[in-house]
């Protein structure tokens, strides 16, 4: 007689994440990414001039604002789709759009289509960083931990280096003024 022996799982292989099929996750966080995108939007919009008060708009600066007001207004709704490809723009281009009044059928079709192109692309890719980090770290964990300390110095010196751009950029500012 033959038995059949079961394949033992790794943990990482599974194609499922917290008991839902890894596909269906994905598409949750799409749909909540999207949800999030309209909720900025109308905040925007109910808002208005009220928001470049608020503690955000504050911290982010009426020329900062200006600037993508006038991204806004130039490129419309294909600025939303790009905002997504843009760290800064993300967070505040949505909210900027609403109180723009951007045509809300056309804010719906940009924001669908950057939120179906650039969720799956840092959701199975940064999934797949995660999960090949966890596969060295069980392999060789002396490995894991210098790849991850190599990582943590390019951010830190990625960040330092971007602080010391903006503070020159002021201080030039501050010389010709």
């Amino acid at each position: 007689m033959v038995r059949a022996i079961a394949p033992v799982s790794d943990g990482f292989t599974e194609p499922f994440w917290l008991g839902l099929p890894y596909w269906l996750v994905g598409a949750i966080l799409i749909l909540a990414l999207f949800g999030a995108f309209q909720v900025y939007y109308w905040v925007g919009r109910k808002l208005g001039e009220k928001l470049y008060d608020s503690r955000i708009g504050v911290r982010l600066g009426r020329e900062r604002i200006a600037k993508i007001e006038q991204v806004v207004e130039k490129w419309g709704a294909l600025a939303v789709y790009g905002c997504f490809w843009v760290p800064m723009l993300r967070h505040t281009l949505p909210w900027v759009a609403g109180a723009l009044r951007v045509s809300y059928p056309w804010y719906v079709v940009a924001s669908a289509l950057g939120c179906l192109t650039w969720a799956p692309l840092w959701w199975f890719g940064g999934t797949a960083i995660v999960w090949g980090w966890l596969q060295l770290a069980a392999a060789s964990p002396l490995t894991a931990a210098a790849v991850a300390v190599v990582a943590a110095g390019a951010v830190a010196a990625f960040v330092v280096r971007r602080r010391r751009r903006r503070r020159r950029a002021s201080e030039d500012e501050a010389l010709v003024s």
